[in-house]
């Protein structure tokens, strides 16, 4: 037998072996936690993606690859030109921003709120931007929070959670311009958390008529604690340059100053960064940002999407809450098995899964309210 032909069965083997461990490990339909009514029932019925296997791309099926994968396109991706962007001066001095697609939609349309990434921005956000405004079709907008990207910090004060009441004046903007609009929003990252600040505090009052949250973190107080030590230092690193090295006539005066530049993952860093966010302390901090403290106050429907290899938000950050969300009788929590953080690329193109996923759930979810 010759050396080519051993080699061929070798590789045919291998082959075999990793299809067999593709199929049972990774290519399986997410789980499913939910309160067993109609409407949820329904919802899920026309959602496939949450009832087939989802597919990785099988080249990425390890979450380290789907994130390199992730920052690759977020880097090397086309230009997204808005259609109109726009600053807001909030009640305080602030400046938060508006990015907008499909301005040329009906009245009547319904506009989507994309809530950015921790630190996210207009051109880190355009990949989302463009996917889910080619899935719907609708009016999008992505409210940028103070502090990020280009925009001024002209009040000493960012929230690397967001601020519910920036948010609440940036919703109220779009809902005069757009009363007929029904208005629906997505958090991405730390960006679900603020979504569920916002409807836990608004319960019925909700101007928001459903949302999605994408790789929540959940109980803050604990869930950057979890997060893989690499990233977590990354992280960190990162949001220290943005946020506070970058205003040092702005920070360095207070008292938690030096312990916060100090911090060397994310768990120390929003345990020292109540002041930077207008609080007098940790406790008072927590208890205006951490989404989990207002999560069964929520009276809209929403879909949480969680991956078990997320490295940044643990899966037991969602385990923990499982009895609380089969308790919400408008709550569905889907959780893949691979997706990583914020990536879920699947099939053999690496198409963007997740963004699909939402494409189809606000677009049914608008269905069900006609």
């Amino acid at each position: 037998m010759s050396s080519l032909l051993l080699w061929l069965i070798a590789a045919v083997i291998l082959l075999l072996v990793f299809a067999v461990y593709y199929w049972r490990t990774a290519a399986l339909k997410p789980e499913l936690v939910y309160q067993n009514n109609d409407e949820n029932r329904n919802m899920i019925g026309r959602l496939p993606r949450l009832t087939r296997r989802y597919f990785p791309t099988p080249w990425m099926i390890n979450t380290h690859a789907q994130l390199i994968a992730l920052g690759f396109k977020k880097g090397l991706g086309k230009k997204l030109s808005y259609e109109k962007s726009e600053q807001l001066t909030m009640a305080d001095g602030g400046t938060t921003a508006l990015h907008w697609l499909g301005l040329d939609n009906a009245d009547d349309k319904p506009t989507l709120l994309v809530l950015h990434t921790i630190t996210g921005s207009p051109h880190s956000m355009r990949g989302f931007m463009r996917d889910i405004y080619q899935q719907t079709g609708w009016r999008i907008v992505l409210c940028q929070r103070r502090g990020h990207g280009d925009l001024p910090l002209t009040v000493a004060k960012f929230n690397t959670m967001g601020d519910s009441g920036d948010l609440r004046e940036q919703i109220d903007v779009i809902a005069e311009r757009y009363p007929q609009s029904p208005l629906y929003a997505i958090g991405i990252s730390a960006g679900s958390g603020l979504l569920v600040r916002y409807l836990g505090e608004e319960g019925e009052q909700s101007k928001i008529r459903g949302g999605m949250a994408y790789c929540p973190g959940y109980n803050i107080e604990h869930a950057f604690g979890r997060a893989q030590d690499v990233y977590s230092r990354m992280m960190a690193k990162k949001l220290l340059k943005q946020f506070v090295f970058s205003h040092p006539e702005s920070f360095s005066g207070m008292a938690s100053y030096q312990t916060l530049i100090e911090s060397e993952n994310l768990h120390e860093l929003h345990q020292n960064i109540y002041e930077c966010a207008g609080f007098n302390s940790l406790q008072e901090f927590m208890d205006a940002a951490n989404p989990m403290r207002v999560f069964e106050n929520i009276r809209v429907p929403v879909l949480i999407l969680n991956a078990e290899d997320d490295p940044v938000c643990h899966i037991d950050n969602a385990w923990e809450y499982k009895e609380q969300i089969r308790e919400m009788p408008q709550a569905i929590l889907a959780v893949a098995r691979r997706g990583s953080h914020c990536a879920y690329f699947s099939g053999l193109t690496a198409q963007p899964w997740a963004h699909q996923l939402a494409g189809e759930y606000f677009t049914e979810l608008a269905k069900a309210a006609d």
